[in-house]
Parts: structure tokens; sequence; C-alpha cells
């Protein structure tokens, strides 16, 4: 029998390579004679974190359109044409018998290609606003996966199915006790604690916004977990070096630990909504302004609008994050009413029915 061969691409992201992992896992756990082969961008998180879950990834020369006149753009078609040969050289030597594109750099070029040869393909749309690369590659998808209602605007409707975004498997199954996650992050039990994440990156306007108000946060007697990101690492540390309860990191490894610990989150509007969806705990969400289509605003616009939760845009962190803040740690009611409603929008089988969509392609 011959053996099922899927490739996975996108990334760029945590947001893009943690769901694109859980479906691969779903895959084999469906079938472990599946050979699944991820496609990503050179020089970006998923060619580390993609082979320390056990696959191979092959990288692409491609990066991001910016949106000012740089060095970069000029090089920008250079980059998209190597991709495409690279690409073309993968599909036809792989073969592969559905290709899967989760966002990011590398699933324009390849999914492209993959229409050329008529593999099957699958593209998984995390946002409530698509960006340009999924808007140009439905038409030759075979189906898109979406987390939000009311695609059909932007996407055939035929074509769209509503699965949910895949999270990690530690976020499904939270079972650390809160005393381990406290003492993980060595933090004391009796301190509301709050979470701040921006990706693994960093998240400009959530740190600075954060650092504005960290003497009077600190006056309520309050902990902080600050995933900082690798770009703001050290400013972050010289910004909390008078506030021992604020726990500077750059990478969060064991974020069940920091979801357990956490009695609120602030974050960023991407992906991570899934896994917040799950964990349930009250959520402030600050849109990035820098992203395509500004789509990380109409995803927390979908959960404030639901009373999910709330959001702060960057511009106005100064007058109004405190406020939010101290709302989502203190207001017991407001805390009540976003978990509850949260926890409403969750999809815990996410992967598992990406899965099903992904085999159902397959050409007997």
């Amino acid at each position: 029998m011959q053996t099922t061969k899927i490739i996975i691409s996108g990334g760029g992201t945590g947001g893009h390579i943690f769901p694109a992992i859980a479906i691969a896992n779903a895959l084999k756990k469906r079938d472990s004679s599946i050979d699944i082969l991820f496609v990503g961008a050179k020089d970006k998180l998923e060619m580390e974190k993609v082979p320390k879950a056990g696959y191979p990834i092959k990288g692409l020369w491609i990066s991001g359109f910016h949106r000012k006149l740089t060095l970069q753009n000029l090089l920008f078609p250079v980059k998209v044409l190597s991709s495409l040969i690279k690409s073309f050289s993968i599909v036809r030597s792989f073969k592969p018998d559905v290709a899967v594109g989760v966002g990011g750099y590398a699933s324009g070029p390849l999914l492209q290609v993959a229409n050329w040869f008529s593999v099957p393909s699958l593209i998984q749309e995390q946002n409530s606003y698509p960006g340009v690369t999924n808007r140009l590659l439905a038409k030759g998808a075979d189906k898109i996966c979406v987390v939000y209602d009311n695609l059909g605007q932007f996407f055939p409707k035929e074509k769209i199915v509503l699965t949910g975004n895949p999270v990690r498997a530690s976020i499904l199954n939270l079972n650390a006790s809160r005393q381990e996650a406290l003492a993980h992050f060595n933090l004391e039990e009796d301190k509301k604690i709050l979470l701040v994440t921006g990706g693994s990156l960093g998240a400009k306007g959530v740190n600075e916004g954060l650092a504005a108000h960290l003497k009077e946060l600190a006056s309520e007697d309050l902990q902080i977990i600050w995933q900082a990101g690798k770009f703001y690492t050290d400013w972050a540390k010289e910004q909390a070096k008078d506030y021992p309860n604020v726990k500077v990191l750059t990478f969060i490894d064991r974020m069940d630990l920091a979801y357990i610990a956490a009695d609120a989150v602030l974050s960023r509007a991407g992906g991570v909504i899934a896994e917040l969806c799950i964990v349930g705990k009250p959520v402030l969400l600050m849109p990035s302004p820098n992203v395509a289509e500004d789509h990380q605003t109409a995803n927390a616009k979908a959960l404030v609008n639901k009373n999910a939760a709330l959001m702060v845009r960057d511009n106005e962190a100064k007058d109004k994050l405190l406020t939010a803040l101290r709302q989502l740690l203190f207001d017991e009611n407001l805390r009540q009413t976003l978990s509850q409603n949260i926890q409403q929008l969750a999809i815990t089988d996410a992967a598992e029915r990406i899965a099903d969509e992904v085999l159902g392609l397959i050409k007997k």
C-alpha cells in the first residue's frame, strides 16, 4: 500500500507553527505511516520548533513585504521567484497527496506550486479578516478551514469549514497544580498574577504600555509574568529592575504553567486567541496595528462583541491600559463574565477536525 504524503507549509511565528504541529500530530495519530514534510521560511522560528517536534522541514528564502521602501522590498520579487523554484523542486520530488497551508510567508509559494501540480490543497485561516495571501490562494484551494463565522464575504462559501484553531496538547490538558505553576515561576500564592505575552519576538506596544504603568501596578501588590520577547528582553529587565515581583522572560517554554498561575492575561490578538478561549482566564487584548489588513483588531472585536474580552489599542495604552488592567484583575463580576463567555468560544478538537478535512481530500 502506497504511503500517504502530506506537506504542511507556513510559519513565521508561534501562532502559525504550533497549530501546524498540532495538525501534524493529529494526522499521525490517525495513521502513523503518513509521511509529513514541513516547508517554512529560512531563519524563522519554524526551522527550530518543527524539528524539535520530530518532523523534517525545508526552508524557503522568503519574507514579508514591508510598508516602507526598504532594501528588503527590492529583494521581495527575487525571494518570491526563488521560493517558487524551490517549491517546484520540493513538490515534484516529494509528490504530496495533499498540501496544507497554515499561513505565514512560506505558505504562498508552496500552495501556489501545489495548485500547478493539481495537488489537492487546504488552507487554514486563523483570523476574522483574512490576509492577501490566503485570499489569493482560496481560488485554487479545495477546503478552507476557519476559526470565525461570516468569512463568506472573503472565500467561496462552499469551501468553508468551521474547525477552530488547533492548540498545543499541553494547553488542551492543563494537568499541573497551581502550586507547581507558582513554584516554577517563583511566585507567591496570596497575590494576583498577570501574564503578559506578545509573542516569541516581542510586541512593542504591549511592552511599552506595560512598562509605562509598572509603578502603579506594583503599588497594587501584583505579580507579573512578562514574556517580553527576543527583541525586548534586556530593555524589559531594565524597566523592571526595581520591581522584584515582575518576572521578565524572553520566551515561556511552559506556557501551560503560565496559564495555570495567571489570574488574568494581557495579550496580542493573533492565533493565541484559540488558546485563551480554552484556558478561560479573563483577557485584555492589545491587537497589533502592524499586521496585514489590521486583522488582529478584527479578531479582538469578535471577542469584545461577545463580551468575552476587553480591548485596548496600542495608541490608547497611555490613557486606558492601567484602568483596564485593574478591572481585569480586581472587578470580580467582570472577571467571571469574561471567563464564562470566552470559554464558550473554545473548540477543543480543532486539530482533529482539520485532519478529517485533509484526509478527505486524498485522491483514492
